[in-house]
């Protein structure tokens, strides 16, 4: 475990991410064609915009909330639109995206 975590912390500072948006990376990098097709650079920025988003925008319990749920989903599907995340991946980024919220939102509270 601390090899993984040593490897992941050593590309999470060659994309210039903390471990926070390394998570939000390593969800939208799930998908070899995203990578392909957008690549690192453009990875990291969808990263880096989604950590600063839905850090702002939690709230207390967010994960019991319908409403909120549904409020990030938006904004994490607006997000990966934004950058040219492949359409027909946005779905499954969108759902391991706010699972990697829902764990790291904790921590931010």
């Amino acid at each position: 475990m601390a090899k993984k975590f040593a490897a992941a912390s050593k590309r999470g500072d060659q994309l210039g991410l903390n471990d926070d948006e390394l998570a939000f990376y390593d969800a939208l990098a799930n998908n070899e064609a995203s990578v392909r097709e957008l690549g690192d650079e453009i990875l990291a920025k969808i990263a880096h915009e989604l950590t600063d988003s839905l850090r702002q925008n939690v709230t207390v319990d967010w994960s019991n909330r319908d409403s909120v749920r549904a409020k990030l989903r938006l904004l994490v599907k607006r997000i990966l639109r934004k950058y040219k995340y492949p359409p027909d991946q946005q779905e499954e980024a969108a759902q391991l995206v706010l699972a990697q919220a829902e764990t790291l939102c904790e921590a931010w509270m």
